[in-house]
């Protein structure tokens, strides 16, 4: 039986946060995360248009080249994302033994292998001071979206209750 997940809503404002790789999937979830953190660094030698113009406006940081493992030495979440699932591996080795070397926890989210993160990435829909988190455990991305927007449907029409 694969592990269950148990939903739970985190205060991540203050948490330095790296984001490895600059493409379409961390562009959506660096999306998500400035709606509740600020403090966002993308580690890639290239990012999407999107991203370029959330650093122009001073949202997020950019450091333009491939991750290095001390890229990691003061984050409180990582999330890898990049294209190469040797670099995510990596990424995923060096945050367990930064946290064996200092005792200090790092959430970790790997896109390509869901056996290495310790929280999954969920849809999120924010609508006034209702948050909404929605996932399978990585299990059916599809029924995810389905069910989001549905969800976003009611919230439109004002319905929920």
């Amino acid at each position: 039986m694969a592990k269950a997940y148990f939903p739970m809503f985190v205060d991540i404002s203050q948490m330095k946060i790296i984001v490895v790789g600059g493409g379409t999937i961390a562009t959506r979830r660096i999306k998500t995360l400035l709606q509740f953190a600020s403090d966002i660094t993308v580690i890639s030698p290239e990012i999407t248009d999107q991203l370029k113009k959330l650093e122009a406006a001073g949202k997020i940081r950019h450091i333009c080249r491939t991750y290095q493992e001390a890229d990691i030495a003061e984050a409180d979440m990582v999330l890898s994302a990049a294209d190469s699932s040797k670099v995510n591996n990596q990424v995923a080795e060096d945050c367990k033994k930064r946290e064996y070397a200092t005792g200090r926890k790092i959430l970790i989210s790997i896109a390509d292998d869901r056996s290495k993160c310790d929280f999954y990435f969920p849809s999120v829909i924010v609508r006034d001071e209702v948050v909404i988190g929605i996932n399978s455990g990585g299990q059916d991305p599809g029924k995810v979206k389905q069910v989001r927007r549905k969800l976003e449907d009611v919230m439109g029409r004002g319905d929920m209750m």
